[in-house]
């Protein structure tokens, strides 16, 4: 009977490792990548103003990328938007359960850093971009106002992992996702 037992455990622990989801990448063709988890599409280059020759070095306010995300039509689509980032009370940390600091999923590039990327936090570099193309180890914008302090957005920092808030007039990089 003891054998039995340890027998369904060690199955029920693999089985449940190996049958666990994994965050998957999609490469849809056309310079589009779609996350299944996420249900996102993102644009395979991560500095497009910049490459499109919309802006020379890809940097923009916040108001600026809120305007050109909205009135951009690639691949077919035509809701492009700065990818969204869960507004809270600011709480800096390390463990993911706060809205800014290291480890954060919650927002659509930090899921994208930590976990479709598999970066750890405070690398200093960027080490894996994966199928993205100009992913810059900079400050990128999110779309999602931070409502704790008026002017303000919240951002993403490829370099090392870190969400956090920024001055809306600052210029800064971004990446575009669509639902």
């Amino acid at each position: 009977m003891k054998k039995l037992l340890v027998l369904l455990c060690v199955t029920l622990f693999f089985f449940g490792i190996t049958g666990m989801a994994n965050a998957t990448l999609y490469d849809r063709g056309g310079s589009l990548i779609y996350d299944s988890d996420q249900d996102i599409t993102w644009l395979q280059d991560a500095n497009y103003a910049q490459t499109s020759g919309h802006d020379s070095d890809g940097l923009m306010t916040w108001d600026n990328a809120m305007v050109w995300a909205d009135q951009l039509v690639y691949g077919g689509f035509d809701d492009w938007r700065l990818p969204t980032t869960e507004d809270g009370p600011y709480v800096f940390g390390y463990n993911g359960t706060t809205t800014a600091g290291y480890n954060i999923t919650t927002s659509e590039m930090g899921y994208m850093y930590y976990v479709n990327l598999g970066n750890p936090w405070y690398s200093g570099i960027l080490n894996n971009t994966g199928p993205f193309i100009n992913l810059q180890p900079d400050l990128y914008w999110s779309g999602s106002e931070f409502t704790s302090w008026s002017g303000h957005a919240w951002t993403f920092y490829f370099y090392n992992g870190v969400q956090d808030d920024y001055s809306r007039g600052g210029p800064l990089l971004l990446c575009l996702g669509c639902a």
